[in-house]
């Protein structure tokens, strides 16, 4: 059983606080994957108000597999896509190589 999930895009490069410093999504992207496409996000996290230190990263968000782009608006003005996760090592392990050979990012989450 396939299961759809609802994504909302958010405005990029805004920042948002956080407990421990702030995030900014700065890249909304497609891959295409296997006559399917892939939508995920790049973002930069700053880690600089942790009582460990300061530090960030550069991530990437995937996601999942585009079912319905874009298909509505949300009551805030906002985009919704339909989406498929990724599951599955390998698939996954494959979608993170066809990512890292595009960006400089740190590490690559599936939601």
């Amino acid at each position: 059983m396939t299961t759809v999930k609802e994504f909302v895009h958010q405005e990029l490069n805004q920042e948002v606080a956080a407990i421990s410093g702030h995030y900014v999504l700065v890249k909304e992207a497609r891959l295409p994957f296997h006559g399917r496409q892939i939508l995920y996000l790049v973002g930069h996290a700053t880690f600089d108000r942790a009582c460990c230190g300061d530090g960030g990263c550069a991530y990437a968000l995937v996601a999942g597999f585009i079912v319905d782009w874009k298909a509505r608006t949300n009551d805030y003005g906002l985009a919704v896509s339909l989406v498929e996760p990724i599951h599955g090592e390998a698939v996954q392990r494959e979608i993170r190589g066809l990512i890292e050979g595009r960006e400089t990012v740190h590490q690559i989450q599936f939601h």
